[in-house]
């Protein structure tokens, strides 16, 4: 009884799985160029607000070194944004540069911890 019960949930399981959008799951990000990012985040000035090394300020950008964002949403950021930001249209930032800015904000080293740092770890 107790194997048909378990039989009967993974089968449901299954369909669940099997039944969910392909784009329920974030597809992954194109292969970018993250030299060609560089340039690219430099070039455009988005250095300006997000600084050289993507580390952000609360003044004028947040983070963007090692973000967490999938690519979609990334891009919808870039082309919509949902704070002050200027939007980059594809006419401005093609979906190629946009590719190549996020495999560079990717690249970026982790920001440091606490513990990372001597004096904040007594």
């Amino acid at each position: 009884m107790m194997m048909l019960k378990a039989r009967r949930m993974a089968a449901a399981l299954a369909l669940i799985l099997i039944a969910l959008p392909a784009s329920a799951q974030p597809a992954p990000p194109p292969a970018g160029d993250a030299a060609r990012g560089k340039q690219i985040f430099n070039s455009d000035g988005c250095y300006q607000c997000h600084g050289y090394a993507g580390q952000g300020s609360r003044s004028s950008g947040p983070r963007l070194a090692r973000i967490e964002l999938d690519f979609d949403a990334f891009k919808t950021e870039l082309r919509q944004p949902s704070n002050e930001m200027p939007p980059y249209t594809e006419s401005v930032v093609s979906d190629r540069a946009a590719a190549d800015i996020y495999a560079f904000l990717r690249s970026l080293p982790a920001p440091p911890t606490a513990s990372c740092i001597p004096m904040l770890s007594h």
